[in-house]
C-alpha cells in the first residue's frame, strides 16, 4: 500500500520578499510571492493562513514544514526559520529546511555532470556551490581569489546557475570556460524568486522520513577566515 501524499506548507524570507507555497496531493495548491525590503515578520503568518484558507486546511492536516534557510539576509532568515521551528514544534511535524543553492537547482532542471550554483554575496563577491548528477558535493563556499581561473575546479564544469539579468550567469561560465580545457560550460539563467517556495515545498516533501535535522539559518563563511582573537567564552557548567 502506497503512502499518501504528504501535506506540507513551505516559506521562504531570505531575501526581499515574502514567500510561501503549499504542496497537497503531489502539486502546489497555492503560492503566494510579494516582494518586500522590510516587515516579513509582520507579513509571513498571515500570508500563511490565507494560503491554508485558500485550500481548506487546518493546522492539523499539515505533515512537515519547509523552510528556506539561505543564505540571504540574516534578519530574514531567522523570521522564517524561527516560525518553522516554532510550528513544527507545536503541530509535532518535521521541520525541513531546504538552502537556496538547493532551491535554485532544482528550479533550473537539474541539469547532470557538475554544475556550479552561484549567489551573490556582500562587497560584490559570489556564493556558490557545486553539485554533480544532482547531489552537492560539499557546503557553501564563499568565492575565493582566482577560483575563475582554476583549471582543476573549470575543468569537466557542465553548467553555471544562477540569476542573471545582470549578465553575471554567462561572465562566470564565459571565464570557466577559459580557465578549462573543454567547452565553456552552459549559462542557465534562474530569474525564479517567485519559484523558490514552490521548489522548497516539493523537495521537503520528498525528504519527510530521511534522517534531517533542525533547521538552523545558513551563513556562509570565507573558507580563509581568520579565527577570533581573544580567548574563547568559559563554558559554565
Amino acid at each position: 500500500m502506497s503512502r499518501p501524499e504528504p501535506t506540507v506548507l513551505a516559506f521562504d524570507t531570505s531575501a526581499a520578499h515574502c514567500a510561501a507555497a503549499l504542496l497537497k496531493e503531489g502539486r502546489i495548491a497555492a503560492s503566494r510571492y510579494e516582494e518586500m525590503a522590510r516587515g516579513q515578520a509582520e507579513s509571513l503568518f498571515p500570508t500563511l493562513e490565507e494560503l491554508m484558507g485558500e485550500a481548506g486546511l487546518a493546522w492539523q492536516d499539515l505533515d512537515a514544514i519547509g523552510v528556506g534557510v539561505g543564505p540571504g539576509n540574516f534578519t530574514g532568515i531567522r523570521i522564517s526559520v524561527s516560525a518553522a521551528r516554532g510550528l513544527a514544534l507545536s503541530l509535532g511535524i518535521p521541520a525541513i529546511g531546504i538552502n537556496t543553492f538547493e532551491a535554485i537547482f532544482r528550479i533550473s532542471g537539474r541539469p547532470p555532470g557538475r554544475v556550479a550554483v552561484f549567489l551573490p554575496a556582500p562587497k560584490g563577491s559570489t556564493f556558490f556551490q557545486t553539485f554533480a548528477d544532482g547531489q552537492p558535493l560539499g557546503p557553501p563556499f564563499l568565492e575565493s581569489d582566482g577560483l575563475l581561473r582554476d583549471p582543476q575546479w573549470a575543468d569537466g564544469m557542465n553548467a553555471v546557475v544562477g540569476p542573471g539579468a545582470d549578465g553575471t550567469c554567462r561572465r562566470i561560465a564565459t571565464e570557466l570556460g577559459r580557465a578549462g580545457k573543454g567547452p565553456a560550460p552552459e549559462a542557465l539563467v534562474v530569474d525564479g524568486l517567485n519559484a523558490q517556495a514552490r521548489a522548497i515545498a516539493a523537495m521537503a516533501g520528498e525528504r519527510i522520513g530521511s534522517r534531517n535535522e533542525r533547521p538552523k539559518p545558513l551563513y556562509v563563511r570565507p573558507v580563509n577566515a581568520a579565527p577570533a582573537h581573544g580567548p574563547p567564552p568559559e563554558m559554565l557548567p
